[in-house]
């Protein structure tokens, strides 16, 4: 699992580079923010000079005979100021929303080119938060937090070079407190990542904790374990509080040393000033407005530190979904595939010969990516096209690996897996799943209608097409009785159907596209006696000239089969058709003998 080092308690500082090819597209708009942004501070340093005009004049008579042209000056400055304010918002803004949404849509996308060990290895909560709240905080850094430093910056550079002109003794004095916020900085940063890399993590899994709740409500009320998931969901909660509280700690500790640093040297400065003022060496204008720039110098300089803080802890996000972006599939298409057939996005169809169904297990060794034993072993196999091989075992037996690899989920670790007399990787992922049908035990449908879950399978099918395509499955009887037809919403993963329905629904999206390879992993093994007829009876005709591996728990469903395999512990103990197996009396007679009597199986060897 992707998890972040604790002991690694501070980040190199310099993570924006990595974002440069979703920044880039926008380095526009990004130009506009920050000039902008100057253009506001330059402005905001400005506006204090119209105070100390008004002040040294106010009694000499000057300044009420020049009162028309301030006013006006006064007023195009405010408004000027406005109006730059309002575009570097707008493009803040704009540059936040883009960058974010780039972002999400590049890790979803990543995502649908990640092998299934990916997602064995991290939960649905761990990935949620990086797609979502990571890249939020990311879009904000790169923009508001951007802006916030240039403007700062800008303004602090600027009050600075102005002071410097007005008095150099006075400003020198004001300054002494940047190298003290310096310091602090350097010595508080490292506790500020580390807690807030703590609680992202934490985040993570509160996220995950959430999802269970949500999405397991009924397993959680059916065994009445309601206290347990939320003594749960508390600790996480809890231990989010704590770590957020000393992160809380640390960050006010900082805040109040640079507040205190700041509020010594103003006092210093009111003290000197109002000395030269009362010697008459400076101007009470002049006095006011250096005031004005010494009050209004502490909050864009704690501002700034803040802002630098928060690109710190900003690593932290960066680095989750730029490694991420960087974990490359443990099954990929060579460049040269990709080159002939297209990738997962962009096809080449035009290029895809015709799957007829033959498949071969050619010396064949494999062990999971997060495995330590091997599971098969020097294995040899030929299922010739429309064949139907049943793989059959107890629960947790191993019989989904070899569909798994036919499927190229995963890659052998030695041999070869032919298609068609050619080894599977040399032609791509989207040509062999485009030519196989899946129907899993646990059907999933996505949110929408009837007719939008069948056309997954193909996705300019016809109304005729999927009523064809139900009808194959002894399922239009959904239709006929459902409110709106093949229009009527399934609801969220087709909860607004019984588990019977979603599985036909998966069987008629699986038939529409007419596979040459179907894939019936326990196809019927969550339906009642009823619909299980049903789908028999679907399936006698579907497989007829297809290649099909059945990977069952129920024995009834594979006594047609042409050949059987016996999986027990991960290996192939047994392999033959059902009366070769049941004559040999061995591990799939054992198990045939559990689920049916002994009359039954005398009358079945004849």
């Amino acid at each position: 699992m992707d998890n972040t080092d604790y002991k690694s308690k501070s980040l190199p500082f310099f993570g924006i580079p990595k974002l440069a090819p979703f920044i880039k597209p926008y380095k526009k708009k990004m130009a506009l923010m920050v000039l902008f942004g100057i253009a506001v501070s330059v402005l905001d340093v400005l506006l204090p000079q119209f105070q100390r005009y008004a002040i040294n004049h106010i009694t000499d008579g000057v300044f009420e005979k020049t009162i028309v042209t301030f006013v006006v000056l006064y007023v195009t400055t405010v408004i000027l100021e406005c109006t730059t304010n309002y575009l570097s918002c707008l493009f803040s803004a704009n540059l936040e929303i883009s960058i974010a949404r780039d972002l999400r849509n590049a890790c979803f996308d990543h995502l649908q080119t990640l092998s299934f060990t990916y997602y064995n290895q991290n939960g649905v909560g761990y990935i949620h938060s990086r797609v979502m709240s990571d890249n939020i905080r990311i879009g904000e850094v790169v923009s508001w937090e951007l802006m916030g430093v240039v403007w700062n910056m800008s303004y602090v550079i600027g009050t600075i070079a102005v002071m410097f002109a007005t008095n150099v003794t006075l400003t020198l004095l004001v300054i002494t407190v940047i190298p003290v916020v310096l310091l602090m900085f350097s010595i508080f940063q490292k506790k500020l990542v580390f807690y807030h890399r703590k609680i992202r993590e934490i985040n993570s899994k509160i996220t995950g904790n959430f999802n269970e709740g949500i999405t397991g409500a009924k397993t959680i009320k059916a065994l009445v374990v309601e206290d347990k998931m939320i003594n749960k969901f508390n600790s996480e909660t809890q231990n989010m509080r704590r770590t957020s509280i000393n992160h809380s700690k640390v960050r006010g500790l900082f805040a109040s040393t640079i507040v205190f640093a700041s509020s010594f040297a103003l006092a210093v400065v009111l003290w000197r000033g109002g000395i030269l003022t009362n010697e008459g060496v400076m101007e009470l204008g002049t006095y006011s407005v250096f005031m004005s720039y010494s009050l209004g110098i502490v909050e864009p300089i704690r501002w700034l530190v803040d802002s630098v803080s928060g690109f710190i802890m900003t690593q932290v996000n960066i680095e989750r979904v730029t490694r991420l972006l960087s974990i490359s599939s443990d099954v990929n298409d060579t460049e040269e595939v990709i080159k002939i057939y297209g990738d997962t996005f962009e096809t080449k169809k035009e290029n895809w010969e015709p799957l007829k169904g033959d498949i071969e297990f050619k010396d064949v060794s494999f062990m999971y990516p997060d495995g330590k034993e091997t599971v098969l072993e020097h294995f040899n196999l030929k299922i010739p096209q429309g064949t139907t091989l049943a793989i059959v075992g107890e629960t947790g037996a191993g019989k989904s690996t070899l569909a798994n690899l036919v499927c190229r989920f995963y890659e052998p670790t030695e041999g070869q897996v032919l298609i068609d007399g050619r080894d599977a990787r040399e032609r791509s992922q989207q040509w062999l799943h485009s030519n196989m049908g899946f129907v899993l035990q646990t059907p999933h449908l996505f949110s929408g209608s009837i007719i939008d879950n069948i056309r997954f399978g193909k996705l300019d099918a016809t109304e005729e097409e999927v009523m064809e395509a139900l009808k194959s499955v002894s399922a239009e009887g959904i239709v006929e009785k459902a409110e709106k037809g093949l229009y009527t919403d399934v609801g969220e993963g087709g909860d607004f159907l019984s588990t019977g329905e979603k599985q036909l629904i998966s069987f008629a999206r699986a038939i529409i596209a007419d596979p040459r390879i179907l894939i019936l992993d326990e196809a019927t093994a969550s339906v009642d006696t009823l619909t299980e007829q049903k789908i028999q009876n679907a399936i006698t005709s579907l497989i007829k000239d297809r290649t099909t591996i059945m990977i069952a728990h129920r024995l009834s469903t594979v006594v047609n089969a042409d050949m059987i395999l016996v999986v027990s512990n991960g290996k192939i103990i047994e392999q033959g058709t059902h009366r070769e197996l049941m004559r040999q009396r061995g591990h799939y007679y054992d198990l045939y003998m559990r689920q049916y009597d002994e009359d039954a199986v005398k009358t079945t060897l004849g």
